[in-house]
């Protein structure tokens, strides 16, 4: 719930009014405060078919670049590690390119598609 009070306070990036989380089926996901939170905010909540690995792939796969390049044992600090992840989204985002995205970055691949419309 704190990651979602944090989406929404933030004011950087302009959520889409469709727009929606994504997780598996943890238990913190269905619970219904969590999913009270979700529909509070307007967000709309996508979830992983129980059993298949598939469904989270996309995310799974950041995480495991993420780990490989983001050295917490090295962070001092809860805010060092945090300013860390945060340069490293920002990275993935921005400069990343990807094999899937046709050679893009995802903001590249996102204007792109925004474009196409």
């Amino acid at each position: 719930t704190d990651t979602i009070e944090a989406l929404m306070k933030q004011r950087k990036l302009k959520l889409h009014k469709k727009a929606f989380i994504h997780s598996d089926q943890g238990s913190h996901y269905t619970s219904p405060t969590y999913q009270k939170l979700l529909k509070q905010k307007g967000l709309g909540q996508s979830m992983s078919r129980r059993g298949n690995c598939w469904d989270n792939a996309p995310q799974e796969s950041f995480y495991g670049h993420m780990k490989d390049h983001v050295d917490h044992r090295s962070c001092p600090t809860l805010a060092e590690l945090q300013r860390k992840i945060d340069g490293y989204i920002r990275y993935y985002n921005n400069n990343r390119y990807q094999w899937g995205l046709k050679k893009m970055t995802p903001v590249q691949y996102r204007n792109h598609l925004l474009l196409a419309v």
